[in-house]
């Protein structure tokens, strides 16, 4: 079944899924950090800090993700985190890269589980 939003939400390279995905996985306004730490967790890739924050940056630049500035952390010289909020545009191009993936691998299932 064809979205609406399937005709205007951009096409998203592989990291920005997988960004954007353990955005909606830990909830709006996680940080870098906690982000970094999920991908390379649940992917067992090594991923680079500057990876990541240069997708961020990208995808904040492509409006699909909003970013604020969090109060200090409590210990001492605690320092502000940037947050990072998954916006409409983003929700919309996930749901289009995922609905893809999906008719793509219909029927593939099995094989595709053990390669």
């Amino acid at each position: 079944m064809k979205h609406i939003q399937d005709y205007y939400a951009p096409i998203l390279g592989e990291f920005e899924q997988i960004v954007l995905v353990s955005l909606l996985r830990l909830g709006n306004g996680a940080y870098g950090a906690a982000i970094l730490r999920d991908i390379q967790e649940r992917t067992r890739r090594d991923v680079a800090v500057g990876t990541l924050y240069m997708t961020l940056g990208r995808l904040e630049r492509k409006k699909m993700v909003v970013s604020y500035v969090g109060n200090p952390t409590p210990e001492r010289g605690g320092r502000r985190r940037k947050h990072y909020v998954i916006d409409t545009p983003g929700e919309h191009a996930l749901g289009r890269a995922y609905r893809s993936w999906l008719a793509m691998s219909e029927g593939l299932e099995d094989r595709l589980v053990t390669l």
